[in-house]
This record gives C-alpha cells, sequence and structure tokens, in this order.
C-alpha cells in the first residue's frame, strides 16, 4: 500500500497517551467556551501531523471529529459539508465559495520542500506528456504554472495514481507528492550531480525506481522560488465562515504549537514506520516545511492566486477571508492590494 494513503499510527495515540489527553481534556474543556464537535478532514501525510497533534495526542483529544485522507477529497469534504472544517489545498480556496481561512496556519515551504517532486527521464523542458499525481491540487497548478512561465512548454498533462515506475512508463515526466516523494528525495539527494537546469541528476535506481536510467528530479517548491523569489503555500486551514469563532481559531493554533513541540516525538514514531532516517524526517518538519502564514508566506499565496488566474486554472480573484485569532484581528484582502503587492 503506497505510503501517501495510508493511516500512521502517528496520528493514533496509544491508550496510555489517550487516558492522559482525556483527562487534560475534560480538565480543558471546565475552562473554555464550549464548542460543538465539529467535523474536521485532515490530510494523511507526515506533514500535518503537527497540525493536528494536539487533537491526536494533546489536551484537545476528543473535542473534534476527525477523518484523515488525501488532500483533494479534504477539499470535496469541505466543498459538499461533509466537513466544517479542512486542511485544503491552497487552490481550492479559490474555488469553493463561503469559506474563512484559519489565522497563521499553513503548510508551505520558503525555498525547497522535497516533498513534491517532478521527476523525469528528460530534461524537462523536453517534456512532452506529464503525468499528476490525482491527489494534489496545489502542486498539479503550480506544475502547470511551471511549465508555462519557466520551462516555456506546452506538455500534455494527464491525472495518475501516485506510482512512480508506471506513471514513467507512459509519460516523460511525473509528479510525485508526499511520503512518496520524500522517500526518493532522501533516497537520491546525497548521490546525485547538478543538472544543467539546476535540477537532480539520478538514475531509477538510486531513487527506488525500477526500470529507469537516467532521471532528472526538481524540486517544486524550488522551481517555484526560482520562478517568483517567493514561498509556497501548499496547503490552509479553511472553514465554513458560519462555523468560526476565536475559541476554533485558537484551539487550531494550540493543536499546532503542542505539535511543534512534539517534532522529535513525530518523527521518531515515523521513521519506524516508513524505515527512513529519524534525522532526515526531522530536517523535513523543521526545516523543508513552514507552519505559520506570516506576511512573506500570504504574499506568495497571494502570487499563486495571481498565477493560477493568469494561466486559466481558476476563474475571477476572489477575495481572502482570514478568522480573527488570539492577538490577531479578522483581515480581509481583495485583490486591488494584491495585483499591487503580490507580484
Amino acid at each position: 500500500m503506497s505510503l501517501t494513503c495510508r493511516r500512521f499510527d502517528i496520528f493514533k495515540a496509544s491508550e496510555f497517551t489517550a487516558a492522559k489527553s482525556r483527562l487534560l481534556y475534560l480538565r480543558f474543556r471546565l475552562r473554555t467556551t464550549n464548542v460543538s464537535k465539529l467535523r474536521i478532514s485532515v490530510v494523511q501525510y507526515l506533514n500535518t501531523a503537527p497540525l493536528v497533534r494536539g487533537f491526536t495526542h494533546g489536551p484537545l483529544r476528543g473535542k473534534y471529529d476527525l477523518s484523515f485522507t488525501v488532500p483533494s477529497q479534504c477539499a470535496d469534504a469541505l466543498r459538499t459539508g461533509a466537513a466544517d472544517v479542512a486542511i485544503i489545498p491552497a487552490i481550492e480556496y479559490q474555488r469553493i465559495p463561503g469559506l474563512t481561512i484559519l489565522p497563521g496556519l499553513a503548510i508551505a515551504s520558503k525555498e525547497r520542500v522535497r516533498s513534491l517532486l517532478l521527476i523525469s527521464k528528460v530534461p524537462i523542458r523536453q517534456a512532452r506528456r506529464i503525468a499528476l499525481d490525482r491527489s494534489s491540487r496545489s502542486t498539479q497548478a503550480l506544475v502547470k504554472i511551471l511549465a508555462a512561465r519557466r520551462w516555456q512548454i506546452a506538455p500534455e498533462f494527464f491525472e495518475a495514481d501516485p506510482d512512480p515506475a508506471s506513471i514513467l512508463a507512459d509519460a516523460d515526466a511525473a509528479l510525485i507528492i508526499g511520503d512518496t516523494a520524500l522517500r526518493i528525495a532522501i533516497a537520491a539527494e546525497n548521490k546525485v550531480e547538478r543538472g544543467p537546469d539546476g535540477e537532480w541528476l539520478s538514475t531509477g535506481a538510486t531513487a527506488g525506481i525500477s526500470g529507469i536510467g537516467e532521471l532528472h528530479i526538481y524540486d517544486v517548491v524550488k522551481e517555484w522560488w526560482h520562478l517568483t523569489e517567493k514561498p509556497a503555500v501548499l496547503a490552509v486551514w479553511a472553514a465554513r465562515t458560519e462555523v468560526v469563532t476565536p475559541d476554533l481559531a485558537a484551539d487550531f493554533l494550540a493543536s499546532r504549537d503542542f505539535g511543534l513541540r512534539q517534532i522529535p516525538e513525530i518523527c521518531a514514531e515515523a521513521a519506524l514506520q516508513m524505515h527512513l532516517p529519524e534525522p532526515e524526517l526531522r530536517l523535513y518538519l523543521e526545516k523543508n516545511i513552514d507552519y505559520g502564514l506570516d506576511d512573506e508566506n500570504l504574499q506568495g499565496l497571494l502570487r499563486f492566486f495571481h498565477e493560477s488566474h493568469a494561466v486559466n486554472l481558476i476563474g475571477p480573484l476572489q477575495s481572502i477571508a482570514i478568522a480573527a485569532g488570539p492577538n490577531s484581528h479578522a483581515r480581509f484582502m481583495d485583490f486591488v492590494y494584491a495585483s499591487k503587492s503580490a507580484v
């Protein structure tokens, strides 16, 4: 079974931890405003574990109804009303009406991410047929923007299941995301040379992909940074506007902060299950992923929306609503501001 789809035990507390969390939660509820048990849809990748650690292992355990899936299905759950809050591909905020972004929270990357890779049998500017992991939406958009604006190519795109070997049998290049991509990056990055476009040059055997000779590996966030010199915001916590309250925002920030303090524990657990080096997983969560929505990341998000609109991946640009947080006011950003400051 693909690691991108598996329910890791890092999202499931031990019985001892669960009992302790329930006690902490009961104490927590005695001193907080009641919030009904909302439905939360969570992406089931390693990089989301810190965001939900407070809900799965901490004092907020049991307060919300959690379900785990892939990014595209999180967005669908929010769109259809099956979820009240979801971590969604960033581009889906422009496609689903009536949403508010929770403040200060994102899955972003400042310059290089390692879990979003475009792997190619030829230099990417020669690619004519590119397969896209069907579980991704923001990263699909990033690849299409990069093709048009950075590499200046117009390949045929098609969606496929995330199996690198079978995808590359029918394509020049393939978008691989999540924990499968991270596994390829860890296997290849210490045994590579630089290609003419700054990509990694490796082999299928080194990257763990059978039947492939030379391999060109492009980090999608790094390529985005080359194009824009801005971070990539890959996903945001978004909620149906009518359920957003200051307490809700505070809970999600508290869960993230709890998770960031537990990154060593998360990585120790994940290393055993993924059979990958624990130091590499810590590097990934601590350095490659940024869990905030600071001004720099917000500018990257606005640029992403502009570029997506420019290549017809979304319709007319929708204003951005960001909820109030414990130490911040609500923000409403229209694209008059964005057009002046994001490009």
